[in-house]
């Protein structure tokens, strides 16, 4: 019997293993397992500490080969940037499931804005919104329109996240916003559009968040994929809403999160604390889950579908103008149409006896 217990039942039945680089392994009887002393997670050589170092800084603004530096620096270790963007993979990816599972308590005020994102020489449009009282970021849509679909599947994703329908959304001139907002909560939500930086009210909060996030896609020079920057984008909201502090809600005593003042009991104080209970946190989030009841829907007025029509003629106007393709007024999908020579061809033709 040895006195080191188990990392992964807790058993105190283990046993000496043998070394590996020189480093004593141990093999526990009750699982059938082998690990080290290391503080390491299964199947992985680096400490939870170095590697929660790596993911916060990554989301704090530091580039892979500047992570790789400082790894090196403080705790004399060599790590590739692939490796290290592998533990940003996998470990977005399970906070993604652990933290979508919580209920924010928001305000009734949320603003809403668009920035572009480069992706692959593209460029995309990430549509936010968030709670003025709390600084929740409650929802977030990437796609390479802003049309009044995208702007609805936005304001449904926040509406889903948050079982609430605010009274007030505030955003900028685009159009969009106008018919979006009227077909997904109706008469329910005022919708207040905001002229400048300077007057107000404005949406100077959500427009410092995009900075934040710009800051963030610069170092990265370029995402090469759709999935991997949604995947990254959606890593940097959980950092925001759950393990940053907000400095607009912070005092000199307290460090405190969008997350928390929400009212989520969120048990993860930082990336580490999340990381070394990746497993346990996955099956209380499942606990955690709640519902929302539907949207009644609204069918647009003629007036409104007018108007969305012309829009999307002219975006596709524009669109044939800047790939230099011939500008069709109606699309040519589904059954072609007959020409006047066919039309012709079979009148002319006999009709059976």
């Amino acid at each position: 019997m040895n006195e080191i217990a188990c990392k992964y039942c807790q058993s105190a039945n283990t046993i000496k293993f043998g070394t590996h680089e020189g480093i004593q392994r141990y093999y526990c009887k009750d699982c059938d397992r082998k690990f080290t002393e290391l503080d390491t997670l299964s199947k992985m050589q680096f400490p939870i500490n170095q590697v929660a170092a790596a993911v916060s800084m990554y989301y704090e603004g530091l580039s892979l080969n500047e992570i790789k530096r400082v790894i090196k620096q403080i705790y004399h270790c060599d790590v590739s940037d692939y490796g290290i963007y592998g533990w940003v993979e996998r470990f977005t990816k399970d906070a993604k499931k652990i933290t979508s599972s919580y209920r924010p308590d928001v305000g009734y005020v949320w603003l809403a804005d668009e920035t572009v994102i480069d992706i692959a020489g593209k460029q995309y449009w990430l549509i936010d919104v968030i709670d003025v009282k709390t600084r929740f970021l409650v929802a977030s849509h990437l796609s390479p329109y802003r049309r009044v679909e995208d702007i609805q599947a936005t304001l449904k994703e926040a509406y889903q996240r948050t079982g609430r329908i605010p009274n007030v959304i505030m955003t900028d001139q685009l159009q969009a916003y106008i018919y979006a907002i009227n077909l997904t909560f109706g008469d329910k939500a005022k919708h207040l559009q905001v002229k400048k930086f300077t007057s107000k009210p404005n949406n100077n909060i959500i427009e410092r968040m995009h900075g934040t996030i710009k800051a963030r896609t610069k170092v990265m020079r370029d995402l090469k994929s759709f999935d991997t920057a949604r995947n990254i984008l959606d890593g940097f909201i959980i950092h925001y809403n759950f393990l940053r502090p907000h400095e607009a809600l912070s005092s000199a005593k307290n460090d405190i999160t969008p997350a928390e003042k929400a009212h989520i009991a969120f048990p993860y104080e930082n990336w580490e604390s999340l990381i070394r209970h990746n497993e346990v946190a996955k099956l209380e989030a499942v606990k955690v889950g709640f519902s929302v009841s539907p949207l009644p829907v609204i069918e647009p007025t003629p007036y409104q579908l007018k108007r969305m029509r012309g829009r999307q003629l002219k975006r596709r106007h524009k669109e044939a103008e800047r790939t230099g393709t011939p500008f069709q007024k109606k699309p040519t999908t589904g059954r072609p149409r007959k020409t006047d020579t066919q039309v012709i061809q079979v009148s002319k033709k006999k009709p059976p006896p």
